[in-house]
Parts: structure tokens; sequence; C-alpha cells
């Protein structure tokens, strides 16, 4: 695919129209059934195994030292059970003493990774528009209706994201547990309790709601914007909507800085409640944002191999391709930070994190596929410049780079709620294949009910004629 030579700009020209074929609805069903077919075998043998599966079996292995450690980070009078598994002793720690592992559980974790790494896709289509608007970027116009479409996932999401927490908050969050706030009992914990004002069902319902509803209100308005810019007749018209989404983008982006980081306090780091760091607002956030671009990427790709998006040349995918490669090494370079910077202090209550981790046969091969797939492979495979220029080679490492970091979730939720019963099987493959189809369905919807290029946007004619 070769770059524009004829620079002659005509906007009428760019006027296309999305259309959300039936053969693409099948690929789509298709994919949600076969995610339904796996979860339903996953399920099938958990229940018919009674929550006993070979992998419940496996012990968290740990040294003297690491094993002192996390008994120090459990609550105080936590019941747990320490024996000899392999020749290693083992701890495990009853969560909040009053909910057994129940196979429901699995499924109840499987739903909440897969709710906050969509949720994440989603709103990092309306971070992407909005910086685009306040950086005054222009190669990007010609596209922007993409991570536009990915916002819609978020009232799905705001839906699932409370019905699963409805259901199994008293098995996700530790936290939940009424008896740990209880002055003077046995399952008094203080640490917990210190953190009452910020960790509380009511605060956390009302605040997430906001933050959700935030995000996508910000969307709503933006939207209106970007549409009503298609159907204005004056340039005065056009330079008012593009002043208002600069607005707009500027308002959000400071919205979005705090209450990232609160939603990743809340509903990812709170899992672990003992846990703390200092930067894992900042972690949460960099693997949410490379793996909306490069789903954004993706989507730019499979596009253009449809027909869609003519104008996009090899310069469009150049730049994205910098962007998927750029925030791959910025996301390691947080994930290595957090991780040294917990390892020179070496203090117990920041170490516990890593210990259950590294220290778990369950858990530690899934550090290593982390790095390989998040660092490795994008940064090896997109070094040089014609790798990023190749519509194949972006497919394949944005594909990789969205596996990698929906594992990143993995990694961060399953081993502070499961524990020893954690596993990867039937049901983690399919749960994600279902998620995967209902916001590709949502995103062609959205996609199909407005023109593919927003051929108004003023910048439009630099991204038409964008060269690197």
């Amino acid at each position: 695919m070769a770059a524009h030579k004829d620079y002659h700009f005509d906007r009428e020209a760019l006027n296309e129209q999305f259309i959300f074929s039936a053969k693409a609805k099948r690929t789509i069903f298709i994919l949600i059934l076969i995610g339904v077919v796996f979860s339903g075998i996953g399920i099938a043998f958990m229940a018919t195994d009674s929550g006993h599966h070979e992998e419940a079996h496996a012990a968290i292995e740990m040294s003297g030292n690491q094993l002192s450690a996390l008994q120090q980070e459990l609550p105080e009078n936590a019941p747990t059970t320490v024996g000899v598994v392999d020749g290693n002793e083992v701890i495990h720690a009853e969560e909040g003493g009053h909910h057994p592992y129940h196979w429901t559980k699995r499924i109840k974790v499987n739903l909440w990774i897969n709710i906050i790494f969509f949720i994440g896709l989603s709103v990092v289509g309306v971070f992407w528009v909005a910086i685009q608007y306040i950086s005054m970027a222009g190669w990007s116009a010609g596209f922007k209706r993409i991570p536009e479409a990915f916002a819609y996932f978020l009232p799905v999401g705001l839906v699932l994201f409370f019905a699963t927490f409805f259901w199994g908050y008293h098995e996700i969050f530790h936290w939940t547990d009424s008896q740990l706030y209880a002055l003077g009992t046995p399952e008094y914990d203080g640490i917990i309790a210190g953190k009452s004002a910020f960790l509380n069902k009511p605060f956390f319902l009302i605040g997430s709601f906001v933050i959700i509803g935030g995000w996508f209100l910000f969307h709503i308005l933006t939207r209106k914007n970007s549409l009503a810019e298609d159907k204005a007749t004056t340039k005065e018209q056009i330079r008012k909507h593009y002043r208002n989404m600069v607005k707009l983008s500027a308002a959000f982006v400071v919205f979005f800085g705090v209450t990232s980081s609160v939603a990743a306090w809340w509903w990812t780091l709170s899992i672990d409640t003992h846990w703390f760091s200092t930067m894992f607002g900042w972690y949460h956030f960099a693997s949410w944002w490379v793996a909306g671009i490069a789903a954004i990427t993706l989507t730019v790709v499979m596009l253009r191999e449809a027909g869609y998006l003519k104008f996009i040349n090899e310069n469009h995918l150049h730049d994205l391709g910098k962007f998927v490669f750029a925030f791959s090494i910025f996301w390691s370079y947080i994930w290595f930070s957090q991780f040294l910077l917990i390892y020179y202090a070496n203090i117990p209550e920041e170490t516990a994190y890593y210990v259950e981790r590294l220290s778990s046969p369950i858990y530690r091969k899934y550090i290593l596929i982390i790095l390989l797939v998040n660092f490795i492979i994008p940064f090896f495979g997109l070094m040089t410049r014609n790798a990023k220029r190749k519509m194949t080679i972006l497919k394949v490492i944005c594909i990789a780079v969205i596996i990698g970091h929906w594992f990143d979730f993995y990694q961060m939720i399953t081993p502070g709620t499961l524990r020893e019963h954690g596993s990867f099987g039937f049901l983690e493959i399919g749960m994600p294949f279902i998620f995967v189809g209902v916001f590709a369905y949502i995103v062609g919807a959205y996609l199909a009910k407005a023109p593919l290029v927003a051929k108004n946007h003023p910048l439009l004619e630099e991204a038409y004629n964008h060269e690197t």
C-alpha cells in the first residue's frame, strides 16, 4: 500500500458509510457461540468436580522468610492453615474466614476481569479522541469514528459491573465483610477498618456510577458535536463545533486523570486489601491504554482490508505502530519500576503481592507470558520502520498485545480472589470470546450509524496528506 503522491483533496470523495453486513454479524455471533460453548464446558467441569478440580489442590509454595512475610500481611486472627506440599511449606488463607470456596466464585472473578478490561478499552476510545483534539493532531482525524464507537460499550459495561458486583462482591472484595470492622471481635482487621472511609459499599457504588457515567457523558457530549460538525454548512459552524470539542476534551482529560486512578484503586487494587502501591494507578492505566491503542489499530487495519478508509496509507499505519511500540515500552517501564521499588524496599506488606504471584506454581508462569507478549513481542516486532507499515504485522502484534494485557488483568485480579483455586481453562478462554463478540457487535453497530469519515473535520486535509 503506497503513500499518496497526489495531494488533491476532495472532502466529498471521503464520504464513506460502513455497512454492518450479515457476514460480519455472523462472524461475531460465531465468536460469541464459541465463547458460550467453551464457557459451558468449563462450568460443567467445575460443577461436576464440585469445586475440587485438580488446580484447587495446588498450593502457594513459599520459603520460610516468604511465608513469614505473607503471614504478616494477612489480617490479624485470619484463619489460615500451614502444611507441606512436595517438600515445601504452604499457607492457605480462608478469604474473609466466612466464605469457603465454591466453583461459582471462579465465574464471578472471570466476569470481573473481563468487565474491567473491556470498560478500559471503551474509555480509551474517549481518551484517544480527547488527546487528539487538545493536541490539535490532524493525522488521526480520518479514523476518529473508530474510538468514538468503542465508547458505546460503557453503558453495557456499567450494567454488567453492577450486576456482577451485587452477585459476587462478598467473594471478590474481602473488605466488604462487615465483621472486619467490628472492634473487639476476632475478625476485626485494623488495617481494613482504617480504610473504611474509602472502602465501603455505598461510596464504592456511587463513585463507580459517577466514574463510568461521567466517562460516557463526556463521550455523548463530544459525539454530539462530532456529528453536528458533519452537518455544518459554514466554516463558522465547523469552527464552533471544533472549539467545543477542544474544551470538552480538555475537561475530560482532567476528569479522567483523577477517576482512572480512583477506578484502579477501587476495582482492582482493593482486591488485595492490605497491599498498596503508589504506582498502581499509572500501571493500571498503562495496561488499559496500550490495549486500547492496539484495539484501535487493529480495527483500522481490518476496515482498511475490507475496503474502507481508502485514504489510510503506510504513514498512518506507521504512526499507529509507533504508538503501540512506544507505549508498550512505557507499560514495561511502569511494570519494572513498580516491581523494583517494592523489591529493594523489601517491606512485608508490599512484597506479599509479588510473593503470592512469584511463589505460586499456578501464577508464576503468567509473569513470563505477560512480559513476553507485552514487551518482547511488540518491542522486537515493531522496532523497524518497515514493520510498522505492514498491515499483517500490525494485525498479528496488536492481537498479541490485546491478549497479553488481558493476561495482565488476569494476574492483577485472580491471585487475590481465587488464590490456590485459580486456574486457566475452558472458562477463561470462553468468556473473553463472549466479551469480544459483544464489544465487536456494539462497535460495528455504531460505526454504521454515522459517516465513517468526519468529512468536515478542520484538520482532515492534514490526515489525507499525512506523511512520515
